[in-house]
């Protein structure tokens, strides 16, 4: 899958893997599964812990740079520039939380790409355990 395609995916907070599912069914409350091609979301326990690298990552780069150029070119007073930064980093990853957990599941496929069989397991129950595990 192109790396572009994945991209465009996480933007629109789409599944990456069909493009057609919805993440989210709320500001902060994802679907544990997709809609449309029934793909599990999350691979393993705390696997969204590595979105926070795209969340910090950004917010860090942009205050990083932002604020020593307004501050040093002296375009907006020092005080209110200190302000207007920490506003920033507090609400900014509020805000890009969704696409942040979209992008880090869009790089997940690009490195990791899952196979159509790596679907949603059926519900416990439902599959025939006299004959799961054998060889």
């Amino acid at each position: 899958m192109k790396f572009r395609q994945l991209v465009w995916r996480a933007l629109r907070l789409r599944c990456a893997f069909c493009g057609r599912g919805k993440l989210f069914r709320g500001w902060f409350a994802m679907h544990s599964k997709c809609s449309e091609c029934v793909v599990v979301f999350e691979r393993d326990p705390g696997f969204f812990l590595g979105s926070i690298y795209f969340n910090y990552g950004l917010t860090a780069l942009i205050a990083a740079i932002v604020y020593p150029v307004l501050l040093f070119t002296k375009t907006v007073p020092e005080k209110p520039l200190l302000w207007s930064t920490l506003a920033f980093t507090l609400l900014f990853p509020l805000w890009f939380f969704r696409y942040a957990r979209s992008l880090w599941l869009g790089f997940d496929q690009f490195i990791d790409p899952r196979e159509r069989y790596q679907q949603a397991e059926e519900e416990p129950g439902t599959q025939d355990s006299a004959g799961s595990d054998q060889e």
